[in-house]
């Protein structure tokens, strides 16, 4: 399973950008160690995990808080080791796909009926990407893992950061 993980951290110098490896971490505390470990002063903490262009998890980390966790599909954390790390003591389902027709853009494509996102969808509300959003990006048909991880560093101010750091 490919697996690309990089955490992104904003400081009083801006954000920061780089790549984890996951591969020999055995639970959620030393993800948050490592994410932690990445930019020691940084205020706010964000860590995408994307897995085989199929799966989207984010965890995010405030300054002195609890981490917070979004997966894109629940299916990440019975097919992948790390997926089970980083997904497994979650238990709570992210609003439904169905819910977001109302708030889908006439552009956007029908959501995946399949997929079974869980985890706090509101974990990126108060940088501007709301949990109908974060849902409708995950379950548009067509949106790669990448490709919801770009449009949110955009949206929250990092694009440069991350596209620096997938091109290196």
């Amino acid at each position: 399973m490919s697996i690309f993980a990089a955490a992104v951290a904003r400081s009083k110098n801006g954000w920061t950008a780089s790549e984890l490896d996951l591969s020999a971490l055995a639970d959620i505390d030393e993800v948050v160690d490592a994410l932690r470990d990445a930019e020691p002063d940084a205020d706010l903490a964000l860590l995408f995990v994307e897995s085989d262009d199929e799966y989207l998890a984010i965890l995010r980390l405030d300054e002195g808080e609890d981490v917070r966790v979004f997966g894109s599909d629940s299916a990440f954390a019975q097919e992948s080791r790390i997926g089970s790390v980083l997904l497994g003591e979650v238990e709570t389902p992210a609003l439904g796909l169905d819910d977001l027709a109302a708030a889908e853009d006439e552009d956007d494509k029908p959501a995946d009926p399949d997929a079974d996102p869980i985890g706090d969808a509101e974990l990126l509300g108060d940088l501007g990407v709301n949990a109908q959003r974060l849902l409708a990006l995950c379950g548009m048909e067509g949106m790669l893992p990448s490709d919801v991880t770009a449009e949110i560093c955009q949206r929250i101010g990092c694009g440069d950061e991350m596209e620096e750091l997938r091109e290196a």
